[in-house]
């Protein structure tokens, strides 16, 4: 009787006991309750780890060691198949891991050395766990199946399972590899999904062994097609992949595909040398980006109410100059630091995220508009806000008559009119912090921030230089009428933008608001009584209904693109780029905005006049605009497929470049020229 209920638990049964060691536990487990006489079992080594562990795949990347089984001490066995369901990718420090974390079941096929009798398994597993420490932890696991009919256990789910999160060769995922090619130490695989990819990666496994970097994505062909792009980092000018085997696997959320290849020497479009960059090189890039976004037209216009400050502030002690200016670059760092939490918002729920794309929503025009106008009308002493005491004691400075508000909200103002413009280095920055987490997104518009205030940086540094300015006077009146139209002409701008987006006519009806603002602000303006209350009143109406017509009236029919005559411009179509490409043709296309003042600045100087216009008008190269003036999903992903977030984005294919040569955000001819030779060049 002893004897019949020890064989008839835990040993006998299709699941093994769970054995714990460290933060490890595990088991293994069977599909079914006996041999029968199969000649091969589906069991499973189930794998529990505590909450922040995690263990490795069978190529643990740059770290780690993969998972090791022994068999020593089982009964009846001839051999054991061990799989790896489909791992993820692990970046610490710029450290690349792939494995596990949580639970995690590895499917086991058991070949009996004799089929039809009983099967005692004795597993010694060793595995390689991590959190802050690494710890090579073991666990001895059993199980024993008995001889008789082999009927499906409670576990075969469980087994099921395990099976089938092992990658299989595609064809049922709809997955497949298209090629695999190197330049140097740069290795792309192009890969294919039968629906959309969502967020492919591709682990490499290469024979010999090379470290690889997290790939970076550019989808194509509706997200059909993704071509991963890896670098061997430190690796010597000689390096070459060419010729060796790789076992590819394609993961896709859900889908997986395990492929094997032969890694083949072709051009790799664009791709850069070296390492790909690190936070820090971004973060310097950016500093430099937002230095130079000063010199851009879009922030010429608040240079006036720099001036304008700078100068109010040149007969003031130094600590009030130092308050003032420190008060700007907080303005500037602050706004840039909530444009930073906004991006990060839009991309966690999903949404498109770009530089400068609020300029694709009227009413985000509007509000530029009205603030524009009223920033003009305060320098035209049109009207004043006069603060409660204590509001103003608590703004003021540390000298009477220079609060903080005012800088604060020019910087805040200059990072608002900054955000259409982009710079050089500034689109590198932007493209890798929302190709990123949230980490490097709030780190590098934080960095953009720095660099947009490091004027005023300087000066508060320096606060005696403001003193090298004229002292105030009554020629200062005349100065704030003219940096007040500087202002005004700004607004003017806006409503043009505001006609591609929702029409002429409604663009023409809030300037009409815009004009009866200004001239109920000079009513009301300096009065008491019921003329200034009404002349307020009349003001806030106004400026409200503002907001009220294009939500109301929507489109327009007259809002319609302007295009230029200077080349016959094709409509931006990806598909039809490849097409052109295959028949031998070179593509230049222009991903352009009218709220872009640098996309402007690029038509005006490089693409429309001189040596560039010509070969466009020539007929030998096909023209194509994506305009970006309205949000247009195809677009935002082309330009993200590209490593792009903001605009200008300008790029040339050809049968010398099938995978496109890059631009950057500022033009010149002779660089244009360039590409769109090596661009034809036949290959």
């Amino acid at each position: 009787m002893l004897l019949g209920l020890v064989l008839s638990g835990n040993a006998f049964a299709a699941a093994g006991p769970w054995v714990k060691g460290g933060p490890v536990e595990a088991r293994l487990v069977s599909a079914v309750e006996a041999v029968g006489e199969r000649e091969s079992l589906p069991l499973a080594l189930e794998v529990r780890l505590d909450k922040g562990w995690k263990t490795y795949w069978r190529s643990p990347g740059d770290a780690g060691l993969p998972p090791r089984v022994e068999w020593e001490g089982s009964a009846n066995l001839k051999e054991a198949g061990f799989g790896y369901p489909v791992p993820h990718r692990t970046t610490t420090l710029g450290i690349e891991t792939v494995g596990y974390e949580g639970v995690v079941t590895f499917p086991v096929r058991a070949v009996p050395a004799e089929p039809g009798k009983p099967l005692g398994l004795k597993a010694g597993v060793d595995l390689l766990v991590c959190s802050e420490i690494c710890v090579p932890q073991r666990v001895d696991v059993a199980l024993t199946l008995p001889a008789g009919p082999a009927a499906a256990g409670p576990e075969a789910n469980i087994v099921s399972r395990a099976e089938n999160s092992v990658p299989g060769d595609g064809r049922a995922a709809g997955l497949e590899i298209r090629a695999v090619r190197t330049q140097g130490a740069v290795l792309e695989v192009e890969a294919t999904a039968r629906e959309p990819f969502a967020k492919p990666d591709v682990f490499v496994e290469l024979d010999p062994p090379a470290p690889l970097t997290a790939p970076t994505v550019r989808l194509s062909d509706g997200g059909r097609t993704a071509v991963l792009r890896f670098q061997v980092p430190d690796a010597p000018k000689d390096t070459d992949l060419t010729g060796r085997p790789a076992v590819l696997t394609v993961v896709d959320g859900a889908r997986a595909a395990e492929l094997r290849a032969t890694v083949a020497a072709g051009p790799v479009g664009g791709a850069p040398a070296g390492v790909a960059p690190s936070l820090l090189a971004m973060l310097g890039v950016a500093l430099l980006g937002g230095l130079i976004l000063n010199l851009m037209p879009c922030v010429l216009p608040v240079l006036s109410l720099k001036l304008l400050h700078a100068v109010q502030h040149s007969a003031a002690p130094p600590r009030a100059v130092r308050a003032g200016f420190l008060a700007s670059a907080a303005g500037i760092v602050a706004s840039f630091l909530l444009l930073a939490g906004v991006m990060v918002g839009l991309k966690a729920a999903g949404a498109a995220v770009g530089w400068g794309i609020q300029f694709q929503q009227p009413l985000f025009l509007v509000f530029m508009v009205v603030l524009v106008t009223l920033f003009a009308a305060n320098l035209w002493g049109l009207f004043e806000i006069p603060l409660p005491r204590r509001i103003a004691d608590a703004l003021a400075g540390p000298e009477e008559g220079h609060g903080l508000a005012g800088p604060f909200a020019t910087g805040a103002f200059a990072t608002l009119l900054a955000t259409p413009c982009s710079a050089p280095f500034l689109g590198t920055a932007v493209g890798f912090a929302l190709a990123r987490g949230a980490l490097e997104i709030v780190a590098v518009f934080a960095a953009l921030g720095v660099g947009l205030a490091l004027p005023y940086l300087a000066v508060a540094a320096f606060p005696r230089a403001a003193r090298l300015l004229p002292r105030p006077g009554r020629w200062m009146l005349a100065l704030r009428r003219v940096m007040g139209a500087a202002l005004a002409l700004t607004g003017v701008w806006l409503l043009t933008v505001m006609a591609v987006q929702v029409g002429d006519t409604v663009a023409a009806v809030v300037a009409g608001l815009m004009l009866a603002l200004l001239a109920a602000l000079w009513a009301g303006g300096g009065r008491s009584g019921p003329v200034g209350w009404g002349g307020a009143a009349l003001a806030a109406l106004l400026t409200v209904a503002s907001f009220v017509v294009p939500a109301q009236f929507g489109r327009g029919a007259d809002a319609a693109p302007v295009v230029d005559a200077v080349a016959r411009w094709e409509s931006f179509d990806e598909a039809a780029v490849r097409s052109h490409v295959a028949a031998g043709r070179t593509v230049f296309v222009d991903v352009t905005a009218d709220w872009c003042i640098t996309c402007q600045a690029n038509k005006k100087l490089v693409i429309n006049r001189g040596e560039t216009a010509r070969r466009l008008k020539g007929g030998g190269i096909v023209a194509m605009r994506a305009d970006w003036t309205r949000p247009d999903e195809r677009i935002t992903a082309y330009l993200a497929a590209n490593g792009r977030y903001g605009i200008p984005f300008n790029i040339v294919y050809g049968p010398g470049a099938p995978d496109g040569v890059a631009l950057p955000e500022l033009l010149s001819e002779a660089v244009v020229v360039e590409a769109l030779d090596r661009a034809s060049a036949k290959r």
